[in-house]
C-alpha cells in the first residue's frame, strides 16, 4: 500500500474530476483522451511535457529535501523567482561571451540567492522557531512584487514598447536547447540534481542526520545532532536547487525576465513531492506527469473550450486525495460490534 495509495489517490482525484466535467456537458473521457493525446501523443506534446517538467522537477527536489527533516519549505515558488532574478542580474552586471563562464556565473548566483532566500526562513525557525510555512509562504510575494519591481522598473527593456520585459539575453547566456524543439539544458540540472540528492540522502553522514531528525529529532538531540544548524543548511540548499529551476527558465526557455514566467511550479511542487514520497527518482516520473497535466489542460482549452481553472481544480483534488491517502498510510480502520448491554 506504500506505493500503491498514490495510484489509488489518482484514480479518486480523475473519477472527482469527471463528476465535475459532466455538468459542463463534456464527456470525461473525450476530455482525459483531448489531453494525453495534446501531451503525449506526438513529438511536440512530449517535448513540451518535458519543458513543464524541468521547473517541477527541481523545485520538487527542493522541497522534498526539506521535507525529509520535516520542514516545510512552501516557498519554492519564491526561492525559484530569486534565482532567476539574479540570473538575470548576472547577465546585465557580469556580460561576458564565453558560453561556460557565462552560464556558470548565472547558476552560482542562481543557486545563491535562491538559498539565502530559503536560508533565511531556516535562521528564524532555528533562533527563535518562528513558523517556517508562514516565513517561507510569505517570502513567496516578496520575491513576485521584487520581479514585478525590476521588469516595470529599472530593467525594463526601452525597446519594450512598455510591456514589462528585460532585453533579451545574448546568447553565451542562453541554454542550448536541442531536436529543434524547446526541450533545454536544464533538462540535465533535473537529472543531476536528482542524483545528487539520492546520493548524499543515502551514502553521506549528512544525508543519514538529515533523515533521523525527520524521524524522531528527540533521538537526535540526545545523539547530539546540531538541529538549528541542518535547519539552516538544509533550506539554504533546497533553496539553492529552487534557485536553479529559476535560471533553467529565464536561460532556457524565456531568454528574458517577464512577469509571470512561473505558472506555480513552486506550488505545484509541493503535490509532486508528497506523491513520488520524497523519492528524488520517482519524483522525475511525477514531475513528467504532472507536466503532461499542465500540457493536456492547455489542449483542453482550445478543443473543449474549458478555461484553465479546471486543470487547476484537478489538481487540487489530487492534492486533497493525496493527503487523504496519508490516513490511511498511518493508522488502520477497524469495525468493533458494540458491546451489548445485557
Amino acid at each position: 500500500m506504500e506505493w500503491g495509495l498514490p495510484l489509488i489517490a489518482l484514480a479518486l482525484a480523475f473519477s472527482a474530476g469527471a463528476l465535475l466535467l459532466v455538468p459542463m456537458g463534456v464527456s470525461p473521457l473525450e476530455a482525459y483522451g483531448a489531453m494525453i493525446r495534446g501531451s503525449l501523443a506526438d513529438g511536440y506534446g512530449l517535448s513540451e511535457t518535458v519543458v513543464k517538467a524541468i521547473p517541477i522537477a527541481l523545485c520538487s527536489l527542493a522541497v522534498a529535501l526539506a521535507f525529509t527533516m520535516l520542514v516545510w519549505n512552501i516557498g519554492a515558488e519564491g526561492q525559484l523567482v530569486a534565482g532567476a532574478l539574479a540570473a538575470t542580474a548576472a547577465v546585465r552586471c557580469f556580460p561576458s561571451e564565453q558560453a561556460p563562464l557565462m552560464l556558470g556565473t548565472m547558476m552560482v548566483m542562481a543557486a545563491l540567492a535562491g538559498g539565502l532566500w530559503g536560508a533565511f526562513a531556516g535562521w528564524l525557525k532555528a533562533k527563535w522557531s518562528v513558523n517556517e510555512i508562514i516565513t517561507t509562504l510569505m517570502m513567496n510575494y516578496i520575491a513576485i512584487l521584487g520581479l514585478e519591481y525590476f521588469v516595470y522598473g529599472p530593467w525594463r527593456d526601452p525597446a519594450s514598447l512598455g510591456f514589462p520585459l528585460t532585453k533579451a539575453f545574448h546568447g553565451a547566456a542562453r541554454l542550448p536547447q536541442f531536436f529543434g524543439t524547446r526541450v533545454h539544458g536544464g533538462l540535465f540540472l533535473a537529472l543531476l540534481a536528482a542524483l545528487a540528492l539520492h546520493i548524499v540522502l543515502r551514502w553521506t553522514r549528512w544525508g543519514y542526520e538529515i533523515r533521523v531528525i525527520g524521524q524522531n529529532a528527540r533521538a537526535a538531540a540526545y545523539a547530539g545532532m546540531a538541529t538549528s544548524r541542518h535547519i539552516v543548511a538544509v533550506l539554504f540548499l533546497s533553496g539553492a536547487i529552487a534557485g536553479l529551476a529559476g535560471m533553467g527558465e529565464v536561460a532556457g526557455l524565456q531568454g528574458r525576465l517577464q512577469p509571470g514566467f512561473s505558472v506555480g511550479y513552486g506550488f505545484t511542487a509541493i503535490i509532486v513531492a508528497w506523491l513520488a514520497r520524497l523519492n528524488p527518482f520517482a519524483i522525475l516520473v511525477v514531475s513528467f506527469f504532472m507536466g503532461a497535466l499542465l500540457v493536456g489542460g492547455d489542449t483542453l482549452q482550445v478543443v473543449m473550450r474549458l478555461p484553465l481553472s479546471s486543470v487547476q481544480v484537478l489538481q487540487g483534488l489530487i492534492l486533497f486525495c493525496v493527503l487523504g491517502g496519508e490516513f490511511f498510510r498511518h493508522y488502520r480502520l477497524r469495525f468493533h460490534r458494540g458491546e451489548s448491554d445485557v
